[in-house]
């Protein structure tokens, strides 16, 4: 039976063996709390495994997530707003509805040209 998650953060039910999300419902709740009015960006991870990670990340106009890489291949989605994700050799405009994939331990930037939202998946690497 599908999990729909009512408590984000919730360590027991991130492993579900299937979830379920309201994106929109969760991105207001996001909006609603206090860190986002304080905070450039705000994380909320949706589902927790060994090999998975999805994250659904809010950043606010002009806020930065500076240059990193992540161990496995990921994939943002934009589900609201504009980012731009930049790795050392590409400069990328990714808009609501757009899907990015990059391979593991590409060092990458993503700004956030307006209020925007995005799924971040990450799997784990592969020996």
């Amino acid at each position: 039976m599908a999990s729909e998650r009512p408590h984000p953060g919730d360590e027991a039910s991130m492993a579900d063996p299937v979830l379920t999300f309201d994106l929109p419902a969760l991105l207001a709740q996001v909006k609603r709390e206090d860190t986002w009015a304080s905070a450039s960006r705000v994380g909320r991870t949706l589902v927790k495994t060994q090999n998975l990670r999805v994250v659904l990340m809010a950043l606010h106009a002009g806020a930065t997530i500076p240059a990193h890489q992540a161990g496995g291949p990921i994939s943002v989605q934009v589900i609201e707003g504009t980012l731009t994700f930049r790795t050392e050799t590409h400069t990328f405009t990714l808009r609501s509805g757009q899907l990015l994939a990059l391979q593991a331990g590409i060092s990458h930037t993503v700004e956030a040209a307006d209020e925007a939202a995005f799924l971040l998946t990450v799997a784990a690497a592969t020996p």
